[in-house]
């Protein structure tokens, strides 16, 4: 959209923040509403509301946000336990962001992994192919490594392949591998392709057991295998 007064483009500040990079819309909107977006120096609680980015002088948290030429930026990590996937901790936990901060350029984190949760977090500084990634009508599969607590038998094994009831609706099958037992516990794979909040710990809960140390090893036919923890590397086009 353009205006009519020296044909100067209009954004709705939403998609402001998501263009240059610093968050998806998602988060944007999530921004605007706490009221850490200004525009002019006035706070703007409306994603919605349209900016002339040839005039107007949008910031978040007082830092100018500033549209810029990149190119499309698109790393995996391999996320150590301990860290979370937000920007900022009011509590002062670590975020992945301290393990990425060499990259020189903002990147958003393709979906989300808790903060006992390590292994394979996508990160790009393209926001539309992030919400692409997680949206759930893709259907995307993501395979974890996950010891239980105790030792599984054949049959709660098949109740996770099955779909079990948790209390936000049924999951979709799943395909599990069974790994091996060690002593009383049982090491398997499990592959999903939703991405409710703490899905596959409740997934494990439900058949009677709990995690005790859950990996994220694989999105789509994209690995982890071979990346030390705590560290980055540049995705493929081939991957892509």
């Amino acid at each position: 959209m353009v205006t009519g007064e020296g044909k100067r483009p209009l954004k709705t500040l939403e998609r402001v923040l998501s263009k240059a990079g610093i968050c998806s819309r998602t988060e944007a909107r999530s921004f605007i509403g706490a009221g850490r977006v200004t525009v002019n120096g006035r706070v703007i609680r409306t994603p919605d509301h349209w900016v002339d980015l040839g005039r107007d002088r949008v910031a978040l948290d007082e830092e100018p946000v500033r549209l810029k030429d990149r190119d499309d930026l698109y790393i995996v990590l391999n996320k150590p336990k301990g860290y979370i996937t937000t920007y900022k901790d009011p509590e002062g936990r670590p975020t992945v962001y301290e393990l990425v901060k060499d990259l020189g350029e903002w990147v958003v984190p393709v979906g989300r992994l808790d903060q006992d949760t390590t292994g394979l977090l996508m990160m790009t500084n393209d926001t539309q192919f992030a919400e692409l990634m997680t949206n759930p009508d893709h259907k995307i599969p993501k395979t974890y490594l996950i010891k239980a607590s105790t030792l599984l038998t054949d049959e709660q094994l098949d109740m996770l392949r099955n779909g079990v009831e948790l209390n936000d609706g049924p999951t979709r099958p799943a395909k599990v591998t069974r790994v091996r037992d060690s002593g009383k516990y049982t090491h398997f794979e499990l592959t999903i392709s939703e991405g409710r909040n703490r899905q596959v710990r409740r997934m494990v809960e439900a058949i009677g057991s709990k995690v005790l140390k859950l990996v994220r090893v694989q999105i789509g036919k994209l690995k982890l295998e071979g990346l030390e923890i705590g560290k980055w590397r540049r995705i493929s086009p081939s991957e892509l």
